[in-house]
């Protein structure tokens, strides 16, 4: 039996989608601790449990330190009394890198977290990592990029919406590189390192597509599912940040953080946990995984 913790969400769903098809899957919800004893009787633990968006603005320091690090301590504690021989424990690259890379990174590079969320991220993957891990056991714990695919409620489908109503894109004088994830490709190193576990180190692995692809692709590839001929804006890039800087105060479409993750370069390599598990091509290119997202918003 396969354990999901915390699946609620978007990726929580898709994944119990797709485990269901080989195996018994339970959906666990951890608003009631009480709820780790389902567990006990699992082979694999999944843990997406976590606290990344404030889209209220209403989160504290302690929010993101208690769903991301000391819910963990209780996940792991279940865990080892569990009949469970694998945990994959789903971080995210905020815990390595926010301000953004175009080098791409790997594992071994030392952590630069600056949000609560990154922070408190990276403070559960460094106590998972002083943990003396039993020989019949391991602990796999993923980096990824942002996920997406249908159902996805982020940065694309905003972006989607504005090129969709024939909305100039303003952001144009941004040149930059980005990893992202697809949804299909999420779920395939999922079952790829159940299948290989045998094969795995416990340890760090980041999981992205094989390319990077810049936010002005993305916007072509939009205009191209929406048959759409749309020109992009060139707004000076101080303007943009200075719009960007009120955002942060009222509520408009943009603000600081966002125009970091649509503008910035942050490029993974996903060389290590290909290797371990002998993957030679992941089941959809970067851009087919954006066009599959991206219909699925017209649709």
């Amino acid at each position: 039996m396969i354990t999901i913790l915390g699946g609620s969400g978007f990726i929580g769903k898709h994944l119990e989608k797709d485990l269901k098809l080989n195996d018994h899957v339970d959906n666990v919800s951890l608003r009631d601790l009480a709820n780790l004893s389902k567990i006990q009787d699992s082979s694999v633990v999944i843990n997406l449990v976590g606290k990344a968006h404030d889209h209220n603005n209403e989160a504290t320091e302690r929010d993101y330190y208690y769903a991301n690090y000391e819910l963990v301590k209780e996940i792991y504690a279940a865990f080892i009394k569990s009949e469970a021989a694998l945990f994959i424990h789903v971080s995210s690259i905020a815990a390595l890198e926010e301000e953004g890379s175009s080098n791409a990174l790997t594992e071994d590079v030392t952590p630069n977290p600056q949000s609560w969320y990154g922070k408190s991220k990276r403070a559960g993957e460094e106590w998972l990592l002083k943990q003396e891990i039993p020989e019949n056991k391991k602990i796999i714990i993923l980096r990824p990029p942002m996920v997406h695919g249908p159902g996805d409620k982020g940065n694309l489908g905003l972006l989607y919406k504005l090129i969709s109503k024939g909305i100039p894109y303003p952001l144009a004088s941004f040149d930059n590189q980005r990893s992202f994830i697809s949804i299909d490709n999420f779920i395939f190193f999922i079952n790829e390192i159940i299948k290989g576990q045998n094969k795995i180190a416990s340890g760090i692995y980041h999981i992205s597509d094989d390319t990077s692809i810049s936010t002005n692709s993305i916007i072509n590839i939009i205009k191209k599912v929406e048959n759409k001929n749309i020109p992009n804006v060139n707004l000076p890039k101080g303007l943009v940040k200075l719009i960007a800087k009120v955002g942060d105060v009222l509520p408009l479409p943009l603000n600081t953080i966002r125009l970091k993750k649509m503008t910035s370069n942050l490029v993974l390599s996903n060389k290590k946990i290909k290797t371990a598990l002998n993957i030679i091509k992941l089941p959809l290119s970067a851009e087919e995984g954006l066009i599959k997202t991206i219909q699925s918003f017209k649709n």
